[in-house]
């Protein structure tokens, strides 16, 4: 019997990816949930061995469940599987304690084979970040974004998308000033003060969807 959650709020999404796990799993027994409330919900209630999980979901992020995942049900292996692209997310993702990372376009030809390798007690790696590592492991310095924590990289997309600072707040149930000091802390990091920076450098970076 292989238990699998999938965390995600898009309906059709949840949907596709339950259809190609069935193909491969007859013993699979697939739960929902579509927010950080509703993941942790489920974790506590009860045991999975695998969560799929995207980065972009309302209110705190898939980064943030990772964490709560980790530190709920420490076995529970995780792959990602997001639209931002793994180059930027992987390693970040990997360091939380990922398994893998799976972007969606190619989610559909390499699921099944990924979820195995996973449950297998392997990682899945795909080529693409296999060089970034290798570059990493060369001494290439990494983007200053990497620097930034998983809350701040969320303020700064937030920023990016053109939210303003009472929607930014509301959103991550955060007080105006606690926001202002992400902001400062982000600001310090990447060397960039004003907002039309910030998003420039989101863009350039596709640290947005």
């Amino acid at each position: 019997m292989i238990r699998v959650l999938i965390v995600d709020d898009h309906q059709i999404l949840r949907r596709g990816l339950k259809e190609v796990l069935a193909e491969g799993y007859s013993d699979l027994i697939v739960g929902e949930a579509q927010n950080f409330d509703e993941a942790v919900e489920m974790l506590v209630q009860e045991d999975w061995n695998l969560l799929l999980l995207d980065i972009n979901i309302p209110g705190r992020n898939g980064l943030e469940v990772l964490q709560e995942a980790k530190r709920l049900r420490p076995k529970t292996a995780v792959l990602i599987v997001s639209a931002y692209p793994e180059v930027e997310f992987a390693i970040r993702s990997f360091k939380l304690g990922a398994s893998g990372y799976l972007c969606k376009s190619q989610a559909a030809e390499e699921l099944l084979g990924a979820v195995k390798r996973i449950l297998g007690g392997r990682k899945y790696v795909t080529a693409a970040l296999a060089d970034r590592l290798a570059s990493i492991l060369g001494g290439e310095p990494p983007p200053a974004h990497e620097n930034l924590s998983s809350r701040e990289l969320q303020v700064l997309q937030l920023i990016a998308s053109g939210s303003t600072v009472k929607q930014i707040a509301s959103h991550l149930t955060l007080s105006e000033k606690t926001l202002a000091t992400y902001r400062t802390r982000i600001s310090d990091k990447l060397g960039l003060r004003t907002n039309v920076e910030l998003a420039r450098y989101t863009f350039l970076h596709k640290l947005v969807e």
